[in-house]
C-alpha cells in the first residue's frame, strides 16, 4: 500500500515509521516534562497520548498537501494564497484536536468535551505548527520538482539546439561536395568519357552511403573509411597516376565512433590546395592511432604548403571551418583538428577525439584499401 503526498508517494510501513519516530520524540519529551515537574505517568500512558496526537496528523498530512498545492503561497506573497492557507491552518488543526479527543475519550474516563477541551488547551499551538510545518515541506518538495523540471528541459532544448546545429553543419558537406564532384565529371566528359561514367558510377554509390548514414552524427571509423574510399576513387579517376593514397589504421581503432563524414571534407581540402593547384603528383596518406584515452588521426598531403592564417580562413574553404564546428558541437574543447607543415614538403592534419567504440551491425561494410 501507499500514501500519496502530493506528486509523491510513500510506502504505508515506511510512512508510519516515520511518523513513529515523531511519535517517540513527543513522549519523551513530554516524559522529561513531567520528570522535572516530579509527578510522571507510565510510560504507556505518555506513548498512547504522543500516538493518538501525531497519528492523528498522520491521517490528515495528505489533506494538508492538497490544500498547499491549491493554494500556495508564492513570490510575491499573493492574498489568495496566504488568505486560504490563514483560515485552512486552524480548521485543520481543530479537526485534528476534534479527532484526538474523540478517540482519546476511549481511553480517558474523563467526558468528550474535558478531553476537547484538554486537546484544545495543550496542542493548539502545536498543531498550527504542525501544519505550516507539513506546508512548508509541500512547498520544498513541489519547488525540487519544478526546478528539476526546468532543469531537464533546458537540458532537452540545447540537446536540440546542438542537434540542429550539427545538421545544418553536416547537409553543408553535401552540397558543397556534389559541385565539385559534378564539376570534375563535367571536366572529364569532353576528355574521358568512359572515365566520367564511372565516376558518375561512383558517385551513385558514395551519395547512397550518405543517405544510409545521414540521420546519425556518429559512425564507426571503420565505416568512415568505406564512405571516404568510395570518394578516393573517383579522386583517382579524376586524376589518374597523378595521386595515390596510403592508408595506416591501427586495428583497435576500427571501432572508434567518429563523426560521419569527417574524413572527406579533409581530403578534399588537401586536394583542392594541393594537386589540383600545383603540378606534379601527390599522395594523401590517413593514420589512425590510440594515444591513451584520444583517437589520433593524421591526414597528410606532400604537394601543398600552409598558407598564412588560422585553419578556419577563407583560403582553406568549408571542409576545416566546418569540421572545427561539428567537433566544439560534439565533444567541446576535448576534440580539436590543427593543420601544419611537415619537412621537407606537404601539410599534415592532425585530428584529435575522444577514444570512444561504438556499436554497429554484424554487416557494416569492410575497409577497402587503397
Amino acid at each position: 500500500m501507499m500514501v500519496r503526498l502530493g506528486n509523491t508517494q510513500i510506502g504505508l510501513f515506511r510512512y508510519l515509521g516515520l511518523w513513529g519516530g515523531v511519535v517517540l520524540v513527543f513522549a519523551l519529551q513530554a516524559f522529561m516534562h513531567d520528570a522535572l515537574s516530579g509527578h510522571t505517568w507510565s510510560a504507556f500512558d505518555y506513548l498512547r497520548w504522543s500516538i493518538i496526537q501525531w497519528y492523528t496528523w498522520a491521517a490528515l498530512a495528505p489533506l494538508v498537501f492538497r490544500l498547499a498545492a491549491k493554494y500556495p503561497i508564492q513570490s510575491p506573497v499573493r492574498v489568495r494564497g496566504l488568505g486560504m492557507q490563514l483560515p485552512a491552518s486552524v480548521c485543520v488543526t481543530l479537526l485534528a484536536i476534534f479527532i484526538g479527543a474523540f478517540v482519546s475519550t476511549a481511553f480517558e474516563p474523563s467526558s468528550f468535551s474535558e478531553q476537547l477541551g484538554q486537546f484544545l488547551g495543550q496542542h493548539f499551538a502545536t498543531g498550527l505548527l504542525a501544519y505550516w510545518s507539513l506546508f512548508t515541506i509541500q512547498q520544498a518538495m513541489q519547488f525540487h520538482a519544478e526546478k528539476t523540471r526546468r532543469e531537464i528541459e533546458a537540458s532537452q532544448l540545447a540537446t536540440e539546439l546542438a542537434q540542429s546545429r550539427l545538421r545544418a553543419l553536416k547537409s553543408q558537406l553535401q552540397p558543397h561536395f556534389l559541385f565539385n564532384t559534378l564539376h570534375a565529371i563535367a571536366t572529364l566528359l569532353d576528355e574521358d568519357t568512359l572515365s566520367a561514367e564511372d565516376m558518375l558510377l561512383r558517385l551513385s554509390e558514395l551519395l547512397r552511403a550518405f543517405l544510409e548514414d545521414y540521420d546519425g552524427q556518429e559512425i564507426s571509423l571503420r565505416r568512415e573509411l568505406v564512405l571516404l574510399d568510395l570518394y578516393l576513387g573517383i579522386q583517382r579517376i579524376r586524376f589518374k597516376d597523378r595521386l595515390t593514397t596510403q592508408i595506416y589504421i591501427a586495428p583497435d581503432t576500427l571501432d572508434c565512433a567518429v563523426p560521419s563524414l569527417i574524413l572527406q571534407p579533409i581530403v578534399e581540402n588537401a586536394i583542392t590546395h594541393g594537386i589540383s593547384k600545383r603540378i606534379g603528383v601527390d599522395c594523401i596518406e590517413i593514420e589512425s592511432r590510440r594515444e591513451g584515452d584520444t583517437l589520433c588521426i593524421d591526414v597528410r598531403n606532400r604537394n601543398s604548403t600552409l598558407e598564412a592564417g588560422p585553419a578556419s580562413a577563407p583560403g582553406h574553404g568549408i571542409g576545416l571551418s566546418n569540421t572545427e564546428l561539428r567537433l566544439r558541437e560534439l565533444y567541446g574543447s576535448v576534440a580539436q583538428v590543427r593543420l601544419d607543415m611537415i619537412w621537407p614538403d606537404g601539410v599534415i592534419c592532425r585530428i584529435r577525439l575522444p577514444f570512444r567504440e561504438i556499436e554497429e551491425a554484424d554487416d557494416a561494410p569492410e575497409v577497402a584499401s587503397a
